[in-house]
Formats: structure tokens, sequence, C-alpha cells
């Protein structure tokens, strides 16, 4: 490799580690955990969309047990996938296209577990008093992004296409 190559490769990795880092931060403030957050911005901006364990904790600089809680808390938010790195023993996490699509329509099974905890709320609280009320809002909230949620799926399956993503 010559020394232009090599300027080359560090110039793309600064410019990367900054990327990871801003956007992990606006993911922080939208309130995903730091490292999550840190791992999942080095898998979006890596070239193949996946790392092992030991990548993410070189290019993050970070243990591999800060590396092993965040990708386990990606993959519970279906964020991330573990694969097997063929030939080997080694896990591969992995983004995928679309997995913006895949973490909010996990969302949905949450939305119905707080429907259903607010409507028993609202029942144990009665519906006429000031804490019935507060929690009928959040629930009339919650109904509503849960109505909502599928057409919006559907509709970004579709605008998907046009893009030529499928």
């Amino acid at each position: 490799m010559s020394s232009k190559d090599v300027k080359d490769a560090q110039g793309a990795d600064g410019t990367r580690a900054r990327f990871v880092e801003r956007f992990a931060g606006q993911l922080v403030e939208a309130g995903l955990p730091r490292m999550p957050a840190r791992v999942f911005a080095a898998l979006l901006s890596s070239e193949a969309g996946a790392l092992t364990a030991a990548e993410l904790g070189e290019r993050l600089q970070v243990s591999p047990a800060a590396v092993s809680g965040a990708v386990r808390y990606l993959t519970q938010v279906h964020m991330v996938t573990r694969e097997r790195e063929p030939g080997t023993r080694r896990d591969l996490f992995r983004v995928h296209g679309n997995q913006w699509y895949e973490a909010l329509a996990s969302r949905d099974s949450v939305l119905k577990h707080w429907v259903d905890s607010l409507t028993e709320g609202v029942d144990a609280l009665g519906a006429d008093t000031p804490a019935g009320r507060r929690l009928g809002e959040t629930l009339a909230f919650f109904e509503f992004v849960q109505t909502e949620l599928g057409g919006l799926m559907d509709r970004w399956r579709e605008h998907r296409k046009t893009l030529g993503l499928d």
C-alpha cells in the first residue's frame, strides 16, 4: 500500500469515526443508550453493514464486554441481527437496509401491552378521576399511534419500491 493509500484510508476512517460519534450522539439524545448507539452507528457506516465483536471493539476503542452488552440490546430491539461468520465460530453483527422498518414493526407488540395496561389503569382508577383522565388521554394517544403505525408501514413499503430498494 502506498503512502497515499494509507493516508486516504486514515482520512476515511477519521471521517467515519466523526460520523459515528455525531450520529450516536443524536441517537442518545433520542433515547438510545450510548454504547448501543455507537455500535449501531459503526455498523451502519461500515462498508459491509456487518462487523465482528472484535472489529467493533477496535473501531470504537471499547472492551468486549461493552460490545457484548450493546449488541445484546440492539438485537433485542431488532436493530441488528447476529449471524455466524462463515467458516468460523465468530459472531457477525449486521444491520439491514430495512432495519428501521423492523425496529418500528416490533414496537407494535409493545404498544399493545401499553394499551392493555392503560385500559386496566383507567378502569381501576375511574375514567372521571384526574388520574383516570390522564391515563385515558395517554391511552387514546397510543391507540392512535398503534392504528396509524400499520398504515405508515404499508406506505413505507410502497415508497421503498419507488426508490428501487426492494
